[in-house]
């Protein structure tokens, strides 16, 4: 059978929504969530000890285990060492979620693992109990432990769904090391309204005996890891501050851009030298002078010269839609799917200096445009806050959904949302910003009028339409239709057939087409949600729907 008759299979299977109500109703007993699992996968062939055999470093936190996860992969994968790579969400295919030395799997070796693991649990279901199939995520992390033993990988760096404790990843009983990245509120319905809360879930993954690391948190959450560690005999450790590992060396640089992947490079770094430790390699790097341990807090993690190994793997990590750059012509475009409030901070610090670096055009006007959605329980309000003082000349919103028409792609269906809920919800985030933009109508009768924040001079926009910044935004009813409006076919990649009709019947349409098309420059971010940038992603990159 094709691959997208797999994918199509694959999304008949619980959707994700309806998982973390599932999840949400059996979080008081989490042995019922794991023992579920287990079952799984036994019924697929497979024993929990099985697993022991990929030497899994297990990953979780709020932000950036994603990027954590991709810089600890190629560093590893510098050294020669065959990688498993399981990651969530995907971008534009569901294969991209499992990878092989960095690169998705191909559609041939997902569509064949995907119908020999479906059938198995299909002729091993009992239809009188509740444990008949398993949902959509936990049949691609049990189809990804297949793979990777089927694949022989030397080893297997495992993201976590959602929170750590309750994860259907959690079955996982004997990984060599563990992560957390730096922890924020997200999830809240699931994983609770409180860092502390939070914190006690993502330390769930922590196993008696196994080296874990963590970066710099608030204090609060802080220790409410380091009981969790202490409870189970697992050996905690706080990474030091990349500039740390740099003293007397060369900087590191990273393949990831922006300020806060410093701090998952410095963690990635840690997970990899203890990775090759434990599996006896003798080129982890060199120690530096160790740091004393004070009382009560946690030991701190060893200053070490990072290899050539390591700083290659650095350089050369790739991981599409975190901070990512995409120069098209006049058009720029700029990719994060932040979508928690500390994270669209770091968006925009790293938005706001990527336009500092950028060269001015010579003559003409700058423009800068919004491309907004969010999604779940989230507080898009409190995130348009966080992006308003961008100073963009309009603000766009539309559904994670690519086209219109239904299409042949099913990579990209989602069964847990109706068209009319989504749009009401972008209509939503447009009121939101209507008022944000009502609260700062009123300025500084002494200030100097459009001066941006914390920003030179040279980063503002001019000439530009005769409006306030944040006074223009418009709604759209899929990607496709938002892009063909900003990129007013000067995208020499996305170059769609004929708009469709009514497109510019909006005033502002209609006027913010004359602006596009003559501006010098247009900039354009793209943020709020990783589906709504690979949503764009599978638009503006046709090879990566290939």
């Amino acid at each position: 059978m094709e691959y997208q008759d797999a994918v199509r299979t694959l999304n008949t299977l619980q959707t994700n929504a309806n998982y973390l109500e599932m999840v949400k109703r059996e979080r008081g007993d989490p042995q019922t969530q794991l023992e579920t699992m287990k079952l799984y996968l036994a019924r697929s062939g497979l024993q929990v000890e099985d697993l022991d055999q990929l030497n899994i470093i297990h990953i979780t936190g709020t932000k950036g285990k994603g990027s954590t996860c991709a810089f600890t992969e190629r560093i590893l994968r510098s050294y020669g060492l065959k990688t498993g790579f399981f990651s969530s969400p995907h971008l534009v295919q569901v294969r991209e979620r499992i990878r092989i030395n960095g690169q998705p799997i191909s559609s041939e070796l997902f569509t064949k693992h995907f119908w020999r693991l479906y059938h198995r649990l299909e002729e091993t279901k009992d239809d009188s109990s509740c444990v008949s199939m398993p949902g959509y995520f936990r049949f691609l992390t049990l189809m990804a432990f297949h793979v990777f033993l089927q694949e022989k990988v030397d080893l297997a760096v495992v993201e976590v769904g959602i929170g750590g404790a309750y994860d259907c990843t959690n079955i996982i009983r004997k990984p060599v090391v563990c992560g957390i990245t730096s922890l924020g509120i997200d999830h809240t319905g699931l994983l609770g309204n409180t860092m502390e809360k939070i914190a006690w879930q993502k330390g769930g993954i922590f196993k008696s005996g196994v080296p874990a690391f963590t970066v710099l948190q608030p204090d609060e959450p802080l220790a409410v890891l380091r009981d969790r560690a202490q409870q189970i005999s697992c050996p905690l450790y706080l990474c030091p501050p990349l500039q740390a590992l740099e003293e007397g060396g060369p900087p590191l640089t990273l393949g990831l851009e922006g300020e806060h992947q410093r701090s998952n490079a410095a963690l990635a770094l840690q997970l990899a030298r203890c990775w090759l430790q434990q599996k006896g390699y003798q080129d982890a790097g060199e120690l530096k002078a160790s740091r004393p341990s004070l009382p009560g807090q946690l030991p701190p993690a060893p200053v070490f010269q990072p290899t050539p190994h390591m700083q290659q793997g650095l350089r050369h990590t790739e991981w599409p839609g975190r901070t990512q750059l995409l120069r098209r012509g006049p058009l720029t475009w700029y990719l994060d799917g932040a979508h928690t409030t500390s994270s669209m901070q770091a968006c925009v610090r790293w938005f706001r200096q990527a336009l500092h670096r950028c060269e001015r055009p010579d003559s003409g006007s700058e423009v800068r445009v919004l491309l907004f959605n969010s999604t779940g329980d989230r507080d898009s309000a409190a995130l348009l806050k966080v992006l308003q003082p961008c100073q963009f000349d309009y603000a766009i919103f539309c559904p994670n959904l690519v086209e219109m028409a239904s299409t042949d792609n099913a990579d990209q269906q989602n069964f847990t949302v109706t068209l009319d809920q989504v749009l009401l919800r972008c209509l939503t985030h447009q009121q939101h910003w209507s008022r944000l933009h009502e609260k700062q109508a009123s300025p500084d009768p002494w200030s100097t009028p459009g001066q941006e924040q914390g920003g030179p001079a040279s980063l503002l926009l001019a000439p530009h339409p005769p409006h306030t910044h944040g006074a223009s935004s418009l709604v759209f009813s899929c990607i496709s239709h938002a892009l063909q409006w900003i990129t007013q076919g000067r995208d020499p990649v996305f170059q769609p057939p004929n708009p469709p009709r009514g497109l510019l019947a909006h005033p502002v349409a209609y006027s913010g087409a004359m602006v596009l098309q003559e501006a010098a420059a247009v900039h354009v971010l793209v943020t709020g949600s990783l589906h709504l940038v690979g949503g764009v992603l599978k638009l503006l990159e046709p090879s990566l729907s290939q």
